[in-house]
């Protein structure tokens, strides 16, 4: 059987940077990273519809070894697909990676201190089985096999074709049609503008508004650094700007919600036509960043409302019809495809089973360490990035973290990692995986992901600059974190794990138990 030191699942932005900080800091350990389609990009590579592009400035969604110096920050999907190429090929990582493995189950073996990592060839069909003594999950936080499809009443009486974004047809012909869009979030406003312009009409229905962040997809800064300065020193410099710029940005966003509310309404107004119903359409019900902002580069949506090519509609679905979509306040919305832009569906760890020494593990009951690793699990760590902020920013910390666990391991001369709940963390008051974000993609799943207490290491803070502390600076024997050479399991008091029944099929690895 094929055995590695470190097992990447995962080849997108999170598994791409894990493979350049495995070789770079962590060049004796062996390691593959496993895709289960077909290409590497992960987001990037999966969605195909039109407009498809980052929310978030690529300096910062950028990796932090690699400069971003394409012209525009906020970049379009193949740009951002042919940057991980460039990548890839520029750390030779093209060799690590194997495309077509769809990984289903990891099973730790106590016995021989290795994860069993099981899958199948989507190619071929042929079994994979692989054993690695560290397991590093790369493979984001939303299913790859569909996106959230709410129930819509009369959704089979309706004639047209009905589309999710992540299921975009490579043949939708949507020119000169009546199109719907329903949702508000960024795929939404993506969507809208990239087709209106062929459309006879495109209209984004929403329940309810969203706070769009108006500015322009150039960043002027970067450019001028660019003229004067060597690409990676410009390219830190444009980074820490952003970063510290969103940063700010979001802590005003909750010490002084009403002001920062006030300014983004405004900047939305002036982009449109006076009098028109900002108040219904564009003032959402809640505070700044209680859900994700979504980005309006150089004001597209906008121009495509003022223009009369796409309008926005705030109500509720009362069912579809046979030609379009009968909304609560009776008025009746006409279309010849309906485009359900209702967000993706949330998973823990990719959607893999796991087990130790045979008993499932049930995520939801372990506690998380730093966002990274979790409660009695050994040798495994997950990449999160930030709701925040960009993902990459995490997926860097989180992948120069995992080596320097790797080196400690190889300098003590230990096999097994293990996070423990230390005695005073025994009754920690327990918050959600990720806590005061109240989008309906997180509230719908969060109670299948693990919890965070309320002390470190027991947190996922959600907070870049104050991570690179507790995360990229952090001594590594930190006293809950625990190496030696073997895993063994027991109850909480002596800060291991303990399965509820061990007669039981059904058992779970619960720590500590509810």
């Amino acid at each position: 059987m094929e055995h590695v030191d470190v097992l990447v699942i995962g080849a997108g932005i999170s598994g791409i940077g894990a493979g350049y900080h495995l070789q770079d800091q962590a060049p004796d350990r062996s390691f593959l990273i496993l895709e289960g389609r077909a290409e590497l990009g992960g987001t990037w590579d999966l969605f195909k519809y039109p407009g498809v592009r980052s929310d978030s400035d690529m300096h910062t969604l950028g990796f932090e070894f690699k400069p971003w110096t394409a012209e525009k920050a906020i970049a379009d999907g193949p740009s951002i697909l042919a940057y991980l190429r460039e990548t890839v090929q520029e750390c030779d990582l093209a060799r690590r990676i194997r495309f077509n493995h769809r990984i289903t189950g990891a099973q730790w073996c106590s016995e021989e201190s290795l994860w069993h990592v099981t899958g199948t060839r989507t190619d071929t069909g042929d079994d994979v089985e692989i054993t690695s003594s560290y397991l590093y999950m790369c493979a984001g936080y939303y299913s790859y096999k569909g996106g959230y499809e709410p129930e819509f009443p009369g959704r089979d009486r309706f004639l047209g074709p009905i589309v999710h974004p992540q299921q975009w047809p490579k043949d939708l012909d949507y020119a000169t049609k009546q199109v719907v869009v329903i949702g508000s979030g960024a795929t939404a406003i993506t969507i809208v503008p990239a087709i209106a312009s062929e459309t006879a009409h495109t209209t984004m229905l929403q329940r309810s508004p969203t706070y769009m962040g108006v500015g322009p997809s150039v960043d002027r800064t970067a450019i001028r650094l660019r003229r004067f300065l060597p690409d990676r020193l410009a390219y830190r410099l444009t980074r820490w700007k952003n970063i510290r710029r969103t940063d700010l940005i979001y802590r005003r966003s909750r010490s002084h919600p009403a002001k920062v509310k006030e300014v983004m309404i405004k900047a939305v107004a002036d982009a449109l036509p006076e009098g028109y119903d900002v108040d219904t359409h564009f003032t959402p019900n809640y505070n700044p960043w209680d859900q994700r902002l979504c980005l309006v580069p150089d004001n597209d949506l906008f121009d495509a409302i003022n223009e009369g090519k796409a309008s926005v509609v705030t109500d509720e679905i009362e069912s579809f019809t046979a030609t379009g979509i009968e909304l609560k306040s009776g008025e009746h919305l006409d279309a010849d495809i309906i485009i359900t832009a209702t967000g993706l569906q949330m998973v823990a760890l990719g959607e893999i089973e796991f087990s130790v020494d045979g008993t499932p593990v049930d995520f939801s009951a372990c506690w998380t360490y730093k966002g990274m690793a979790y409660s009695g699990l050994p040798n495994l760590a997950s990449c999160f990035g930030y709701i925040n902020a960009s993902w990459t920013l995490r997926a860097d910390l989180t992948s120069k973290w995992v080596t320097r666990v790797l080196n400690h391991m190889r300098e003590t001369g230990t096999s097994v990692v293990t996070a423990r709940l230390r005695e005073s963390d025994a009754n920690m008051a327990q918050r959600p995986w990720v806590d005061d974000f109240s989008s309906g993609y997180m509230r719908r799943t969060m109670h299948e992901f693990p919890r965070q207490g309320d002390r470190q290491p027991w947190l996922n803070t959600q907070n870049y600059l104050a991570e690179k502390k507790l995360i990229g600076k952090a001594e590594i024997e930190d006293g809950v974190l625990m190496f030696s050479n073997s895993y063994e399991r027991a109850g909480l008091n002596s800060n291991r794990l303990e399965p509820e029944s061990s007669s039981s099929s059904n058992t779970r690895l619960d720590h500590p138990r509810r």
